[in-house]
């Protein structure tokens, strides 16, 4: 014979004891439902631990800290390496100064976004992949350009770069939200993003040979050895894979521990760690006094994190989510990016006056997203 339970009104259990051969008897008993509570431990809910339990418990949660802070401090070590490395081949190669200035360099900077997504959706968790994708929209618009500005005072805004790029954004942004009305990107999806982006380089290249950029990157007055340059690039590489890895399992941990979803992580969390190497190149921009240089790099990253993270991560697992999580993170994202044109069209200028309101919006957004969670 085999016990059933199945739920029955006012929070009790039925149990029904069914017998396999013909004619047996069906007797059904009930008793009260077991409340279960939450533990200290547990604060969703479960079976209380045990001391012994708690204590592996909260070594386990330590561990998952540390593991998530050194992989982000790799993270941000193997992405510099993978930028000298790019650099280092393009001038090797004679690559346009635009393409290395704009796209290769824009790559590497976002490519633990990448990395961290891509992964994300390979290991069956494309929402983390969503969340990372539009998450680091908002701290690169609301944290990076913010404090880039309020250490170099004031911000000139190209005009030109922003007639040529800020199109692309809302554009990309726009059909990125459109193919998640249904709360599903799929592969096709993905792959109109990703081909969007694959157009936004072919124009960015051609508009750089017109002059639409303004001032190309300095030329490298020894290039470096080859050798070395195959060395960065690669170690670079292999480096921001194995360290994403560590990110996302240690995120993963975090996120069930804290009982928090894993949407929530990837908007805030895992977004605003990926977007520290754009964080370091505002401050290191602003304190050699070229702050101006941040302004490209935030609209150009923010181009990648919508076509080519998102596109790739759908390419890779198709993308679900809650509708909650579309229904916020698209709508405060769009209004964080629109923001920020606004201000930046505003006498082309961006003030710490500005940067306190991008500022306060991001610190808004991670508020609502904890929220979200909770």
């Amino acid at each position: 014979m085999v016990n059933v339970w199945t739920p029955v009104p006012h929070g009790a259990l039925r149990a029904t004891v069914r017998g396999f051969g013909p004619g047996e008897a069906t007797e059904e008993l009930v008793r009260p439902a077991r409340v279960l509570k939450p533990s200290a431990f547990h604060p969703r809910g479960g079976r209380r631990r045990g001391p012994e339990e708690d204590r592996e418990g909260k070594l386990g949660i330590v561990l998952s800290f540390l593991v998530f802070s050194g992989a982000f401090a790799l993270l941000l070590k193997s992405a510099g390496w993978f930028v000298e490395g790019a650099v280092g081949l393009a001038e090797r190669f004679r690559v346009s100064k635009t393409a290395v200035g704009v796209v290769l360099v824009g790559l590497a900077t976002t490519s633990a976004e990448l990395a961290v997504s891509v992964q994300a959706a390979w290991l069956g968790h494309p929402e983390i992949a969503l969340g990372n994708g539009v998450g680091s929209v908002v701290a690169d618009d609301g944290l990076v350009l913010a404090v880039g500005v309020l250490l170099a005072g004031s911000v000139a805004v190209d005009r030109r770069v922003l007639r040529s790029i800020g199109p692309f954004l809302l554009g990309g942004f726009g059909l990125s939200f459109l193919f998640a009305r249904d709360f599903h990107i799929s592969r096709p999806e993905g792959l109109v993003l990703v081909l969007l982006l694959v157009g936004y380089y072919a124009y960015i290249v051609r508009a750089g040979k017109k002059g639409k950029f303004g001032v190309p990157l300095d030329a490298a007055e020894a290039p470096m050895a080859l050798g070395k340059v195959l060395l960065l690039f690669s170690g670079g590489a292999a480096g921001v894979l194995v360290s994403s890895y560590l990110v996302i399992e240690s995120g993963l941990d975090i996120a069930k521990f804290l009982g928090i979803p894993e949407v929530v992580i990837g908007l805030t969390m895992i977004a605003l760690g990926t977007s520290l190497p754009e964080l370091s190149t505002a401050i290191a921009a602003a304190r050699k006094g070229h702050a101006e240089v941040s302004v490209g790099n935030i609209l150009g990253a923010d181009v990648l994190n919508i076509l080519l993270i998102i596109g790739s991560a759908a390419l890779v697992n198709p993308i679900t989510v809650e509708p909650e999580t579309i229904r916020f993170s698209y709508p405060w994202a769009f209004f964080v990016v629109v923001t920020m044109l606004v201000l930046m069209r505003h006498r082309y200028r961006l003030t710490r006056a500005k940067a306190v309101l991008l500022l306060s919006l991001y610190g808004t957004f991670i508020f609502f997203s904890l929220k979200l969670g909770g």
